[in-house]
């Protein structure tokens, strides 16, 4: 058996009246957000040259070495030079030779022949456009 509730005028007012105000303050008026959001963008401080400075990955710094390289090289090496020309050093990581390593070959399998290393010999890689 079921029994039904007789819902009375005065209750289905109040329920309204609660769905306006939360409506009412939920969602602010346009106006006054553009009003916010350019106030936002007019307050951000411009910015400078070393904001700009952007760090290169671990795979860039790579081709920056073997362009200045005149012969392949393997992967600790690569790593030791990107070190100290100061292009990118580890954060902590325990084998930055290893993931270089799985890096370049993952992008030689992805991208075949329009990848930017080539693998010369076991080990040892050179940029795609070298001989």
């Amino acid at each position: 058996m079921t029994t039904k509730t007789k819902t009375t005028k005065a209750t289905t007012t109040a329920r309204n009246a609660k769905k306006t105000d939360k409506a009412q303050t939920a969602k602010p008026t346009t106006k006054t957000a553009t009003v916010a959001k350019r106030d936002a963008k007019e307050s951000k401080p411009a910015k400078t040259t070393e904001t700009l400075t952007k760090k290169i990955s671990q795979i860039e710094a790579a081709i920056i070495v073997l362009g200045k390289s005149k012969d392949a090289m393997n992967c600790k090496k690569m790593v030791e030079a990107m070190q100290v020309a100061g292009l990118w050093s580890t954060p902590n990581g325990a084998t930055p030779n290893a993931t270089l390593y799985a890096s370049i070959l993952r992008e030689i399998n992805a991208k075949g022949k329009d990848a930017r290393f080539r693998k010369t010999q076991r080990g040892h890689f050179t940029l795609a456009g070298r001989k």
